[in-house]
């Protein structure tokens, strides 16, 4: 199966919520706002990564013009670090963030939800000043 299939098998929606920050998060460098990770999702991310079989692979996570918002979340596995990347580590799982994209995220919470109505993972974006329906696109 590839990476994407695996991301697309599962059910991505996105919330632009307050929420309770997570335990100890190790944060990258620079003087932008890291995100931190629940451990919800971090598990979540961990599971994925073995089901790929390949350990090197991280979670990337970008913002990019689009949606009902103005802005859309992508979310997509990765083996390399860019020069404008920040990564982000819990638990052994490592997400990675350009710096464009953190810029929008900064002091925001991934965490991952799988409920009755289903699972996904969700990101609570203070930034936000407004959300689509879905919760796949914010806008500033």
């Amino acid at each position: 199966m590839s990476e994407t299939a695996s991301l697309q098998q599962e059910t991505m929606r996105n919330r632009d919520t307050a929420g309770e920050a997570p335990s100890t998060v190790e944060a990258g460098d620079g003087s932008l706002k890291p995100i931190s990770i629940t451990e919800a999702a971090a598990k979540r991310i961990a599971f994925l990564i073995e089901q790929e079989g390949d350990r090197e692979l991280m979670l990337r996570v970008s913002v990019s013009g689009g949606g009902c918002s103005g802005f859309r979340y992508g979310f997509d596995f990765d083996k390399q670090i860019n020069d404008d990347d920040h990564t982000f580590t819990r638990d052994g799982v490592k997400i990675v963030i350009d710096e464009v994209s953190l810029e929008l995220l900064g002091g925001s919470e991934l965490h991952y939800v799988d409920d009755l109505i289903g699972s996904y993972f969700e990101v609570r974006n203070p930034n936000a000043s407004s959300s689509c329906g879905c919760g796949a696109s914010f806008s500033i």
